[in-house]
């Protein structure tokens, strides 16, 4: 049987995990969500670059649903969103100092990503509805929407800004925690494609 396993672990460590289209938008993400975070908090008055980032944003969330229905078994949402019992039932195994022996994203991760995706769009969403009334920063949607809107929106952005550089702190932590831990680099396989 032990010799099975080494096979098995063998034939996994050779094979795609993460095809071309998840790594390329995840690494485009990293980028375009820095650059408009960075921007939103420290670029100029006129924020055209931080718009034009948060367009990108909002294009790499559409294009990575889609992708998830539409694309091979590790990307699409049906192979790894789970129910409360999975979840739990996989939180309560965390702790151990063992590989989790998950192929793509373990039902905990899969919560995350989802997580992700749905504060990015709301992001993207307040961005596109908010009018600062300086006249010049206003996003292009908020003349369709009435001012208590635009307003909502507004006070929404800068608090889901904040939300989601904790999100990639906590993604970082984790990268970090099943290196150590859990030797298993999580790295590696969203640069190559292959788990390593």
């Amino acid at each position: 049987m032990a010799h099975g396993d080494d096979t098995r672990r063998r034939e996994i460590s050779g094979a795609v995990l993460w095809d071309p289209v998840v790594r390329v938008l995840h690494w485009a993400l990293v980028l375009a969500f820095a650059t408009a975070w960075g921007l939103g908090k420290f670029g100029p008055d006129q924020m055209t670059l931080h718009f034009y980032a948060g367009y990108t944003v909002g294009a790499i969330v559409v294009l990575r649903v889609i992708w998830g229905f539409v694309g091979p078994r590790t990307a699409r949402f049906a192979s790894f969103v789970r129910g409360p019992s999975a979840i739990v039932a996989y939180a309560r195994h965390l702790p151990e100092r063992r590989p989790s022996g998950t192929w793509g994203h373990n039902p905990v991760g899969a919560l995350f990503v989802v997580g992700v995706l749905v504060v990015l769009a709301m992001q993207v969403a307040s961005g596109l509805l908010s009018d600062p009334e300086d006249y010049i920063n206003v996003g292009p949607l908020a003349k369709y929407v009435s001012h208590e809107t635009t307003q909502t929106a507004l006070s929404l952005h800068e608090p889901l800004s904040t939300l989601l550089l904790i999100m990639v702190l906590i993604h970082i932590a984790a990268i970090v925690f099943y290196k150590r831990w859990k030797g298993e680099n999580l790295v590696t396989p969203m640069i190559t494609g292959r788990r390593s």
